[in-house]
């Protein structure tokens, strides 16, 4: 017959922060009794003629697991983990800012699931987690959080030897992704955000506004994200190939440099800044920053009444013009799609009627 121990008088039932009532177990065998010690991955079993001393070591072996003496998984919480892991992998990515926001809202809003022993984390945990963000945000959103989180956990299993592998993700059911965005931007859209941001035709932008709207207009035109047009540079824009080189852009960990055939429509505009910035004295043909440029477009979009569009929307309605002119295998090197089934669900927007009329 199992019994479960009680706390013994002189010996404290905890020893940090974390620790939590003795787990350990008895059972009575011939010729005494055999104390069970179960933590953190971690059992043990050893048998004594009499319970107080079953109980002694018992008490003994949990204190030293806890404290990492014992145990095959250090005592190291997921908030440890997220420093580390920023520390030595994020900060070598590109999307570091997005990962350094999420690692940030974790710890300030789940404190509780922070502060768990990684090797302790289960997978009822990352439900409760997972269920209390989707009242927050996006399936979407939910998604790209529990990719970004699960690789640390993988990255702690196998090189840091946190937990054991499989992690407690293994289990846990994604929620689903929304459905494709269908957003087409209007040409009367294109025109209104650019007057309200203060383009002029021809004209180098001064400012940040003006430098937003010329942002904006390359990337219907080539069908790059705005990451990538803030990214343009004499370095990099070749006029007289009509080829940009991105040093980097989204997959650039995996692919290297990307090469983008441009349009001459889209040729004629970096002609005006690749003036303006040569006349100056500098690489780049802007100054502005993602953050400025995001908010100025939301602002002006704002203002203006017009509802569901994103910058993003630029470069899928860039793609789907495009998708007229050449052949899908072209069009993926012009956006960078490795998957084509992506290319085709995400940024191939053209409507049922637009298909019918060309029929």
């Amino acid at each position: 017959m199992l019994s479960r121990a009680v706390e013994l008088p002189g010996i404290p039932p905890t020893a940090g922060k974390n620790i939590k009532r003795s787990m350990a177990s008895y059972e009575k065998v011939a010729g005494g009794w055999r104390a069970h010690v179960a933590r953190a991955g971690i059992r043990k079993s050893k048998t004594f003629s009499s319970k107080t001393a079953a109980s002694l070591w018992a008490a003994q072996q949990e204190s030293q697991i806890v404290s990492g003496e014992h145990s095959a998984w250090p005592i190291k919480t997921l908030a440890q983990a997220l420093d580390k892991y920023e520390l030595e992998i994020s900060r070598r990515k590109r999307g570091h800012a997005f990962e350094s926001k999420r690692f940030s809202a974790l710890v300030r809003n789940f404190a509780e699931l922070t502060k768990k022993v990684m090797s302790e984390i289960t997978t009822a945990d990352l439900a409760s987690w997972r269920d209390a963000r989707l009242a927050q945000v996006s399936p979407s959103s939910v998604v790209r959080e529990i990719n970004l989180f699960r690789n640390v956990f993988s990255v702690a299993a196998r090189e840091w030897s946190w937990l054991p592998e499989p992690t407690p993700w293994a289990k846990l059911k994604s929620p689903r992704h929304a459905p494709p965005r269908t957003r087409q931007t209007k040409l009367y859209e294109i025109k209104l955000i650019l007057r309200r941001l203060g383009f002029v035709t021809g004209k180098p932008p001064v400012g940040s506004m003006k430098e937003a709207s010329w942002a904006y207009l390359i990337s219907h035109r080539t069908a790059m994200r705005a990451g990538e047009v803030l990214g343009l540079s004499t370095r990099t824009v070749d006029l007289n190939r009509r080829v940009v080189t991105l040093m980097e852009h989204k997959t650039s960990d995996r692919e290297g440099r990307r090469f983008v055939p441009i349009t001459r429509q889209a040729a004629r505009l970096l002609s005006v800044l690749d003036k303006s910035a040569r006349s100056a004295g500098r690489e780049n043909y802007f100054e502005i920053s993602s953050q400025s440029l995001d908010t100025l477009f939301r602002k002006s979009r704002d203002q203006l009444l017009i509802s569901d569009l994103r910058f993003h929307d630029a470069r899928a309605s860039a793609l789907t013009r495009l998708s007229k002119k050449v052949d899908v295998m072209t069009l993926a090197r012009i956006s960078g799609h490795r998957d084509l089934n992506q290319l085709l669900k995400s940024y191939y927007r053209e409507s049922p009627e637009e298909i019918a009329a060309r029929l």
